[in-house]
């Protein structure tokens, strides 16, 4: 199946799109693309908001599709359009913006394609599957003057940009490492065998820039985060929060050294990515670190957080709570300081950038989404070689190791490839 003309000429249809088109009145007409799961939330998160409107479901199951079109029209007493390809998406002039919660594999290319259509995006998170696609999401959404909304919540909150800055103004004295906590019950996913796809999935679409394999349950649907070919485990899952909250709260990115160790311990089952993973990224010339533990069942919180964060600082230390509170604790006897909950609304963040076309609004720019996933795929790179890495955040190249610098992108599959030159 070959791209639509769209692409061919999209420099030169980019000059004819007015990135101040849309009014202060105007209806912002917004296409989900991946209905099964957090698509579907994606979905009352812009129904509730004034003057947007879902107008296309995309989704490569036709049933899943075709379900959640019933429940919309159940819900907000209209009906939506539905489509298989997401091209066909992107070749929709009435659409302005998608949000995209496909599986991971999709995210970076669904996100170039989009705007190089003229699309505004909100990607789910992680942005990328690679640190190479990082990358090219930061070009593509400066080349085509896109807004590009990474979906990571926790920056919207009122409470947790009080915290961030809290933390800068040295609420607990000097900030020197972040703990990123994720406990998450995560039972075993079986074992499954390959068999014929089911009539309803477009099955080589569903796989896109990954290798073709036979089709299996042991991915399709849901399990395709415990796999290499199309997910990142769970620090690339809900790991990706933590990191994110960890860097906004440090102001750090990427860092030079990282190593990471863990493994499946409980389950025999079909997973290939880690259910236990420990992983230390290190910021010399800064002085801070990064340490994440992801933990996947009967497992204790620590200091009361399960999924969360822990500043530590030399006056005190700082809890994030999941991302909408933080506490502060302060001095040898931990007596509480400044503490706040209170959340936000990140959907209405990103309509509110359409809307402007500024993008210093956005509380989740198109660089969180590259700096927090990429710090996700160098722990899953260290832990995939067995060793300590050291990495050029100038460069975002490994220092002297090819063989990890293979591991910073992937074989494509025509003609579902992220480009070099986007």
């Amino acid at each position: 199946m070959q791209r639509r003309s769209f692409v061919k000429g999209a420099v030169g249809a980019m000059a004819a799109v007015s990135p101040g088109a849309l009014g202060a009145n105007d209806t912002v007409r917004v296409a989900v693309l991946g209905v099964n799961g957090q698509g579907w939330h994606h979905v009352g998160g812009y129904q509730k908001l004034p003057q947007v409107e879902v107008v296309t479901l995309c989704d490569p199951d036709r049933q899943v599709a075709a379900r959640r079109a019933a429940e919309f029209e159940k819900a907000y007493a209209r009906r939506v359009r539905t489509e298989t390809d997401l091209r066909r998406v992107f070749d929709d002039k009435s659409i302005d913006a998608v949000s995209i919660a496909t599986p991971n594999h999709w995210h970076a290319l669904a996100t170039i394609w989009a705007c190089q259509a003229g699309k505004d995006v909100y990607v789910e998170k992680p942005g990328s599957h690679n640190v190479f696609e990082g990358r090219k999401m930061i070009e593509a959404a400066a080349r085509y003057n896109r807004i590009v909304q990474h979906g990571v919540q926790l920056r919207s909150s009122p409470a947790l940009q009080e915290a961030v800055e809290k933390l800068r103004a040295g609420v607990i004295g000097k900030v020197y490492l972040c703990r990123a906590l994720v406990y998450r019950w995560r039972p075993s996913i079986g074992r499954f065998r390959e068999e014929p796809p089911p009539p309803e999935l477009d099955y080589d679409l569903w796989q896109g820039p990954a290798q073709l394999r036979p089709f299996s349950r042991r991915w399709v649907h849901y399990n395709w985060h415990w796999q290499w070919e199309y997910g990142d485990g769970e620090i690339g899952n809900q790991g990706i929060h933590q990191l994110d909250m960890a860097q906004w709260g440090l102001g750090v990115q990427l860092p030079r050294q990282v190593v990471a160790a863990g493994g499946k311990f409980v389950w025999e089952d079909d997973k290939e990515t880690p259910e236990i993973l420990t992983a230390v990224c290190s910021y010399p010339d800064q002085g801070k670190m990064i340490e994440i533990a992801v933990r996947h069942w009967c497992t204790p919180e620590e200091q009361g957080v399960g999924v969360g964060n822990i500043f530590l600082g030399s006056e005190g230390y700082m809890l994030i709570r999941h991302y909408t509170a933080y506490e502060t604790y302060l001095g040898e006897k931990r007596e509480p300081g400044p503490a706040r909950t209170a959340e936000g609304d990140h959907y209405a963040n990103f309509i509110q950038a359409v809307r402007s076309r500024k993008k210093s609004e956005q509380n989740g720019p198109v660089e969180t989404a590259h700096y927090s996933s990429g710090l996700a795929h160098l722990a899953n790179i260290s832990f995939r070689l067995g060793r300590r890495v050291k990495f050029d955040p100038a460069r975002e190249r490994f220092v002297g190791d090819t063989e990890a610098d293979r591991l910073l992108t992937r074989s494509y599959r025509r003609p579902f490839v992220v480009p070099d030159r986007v």
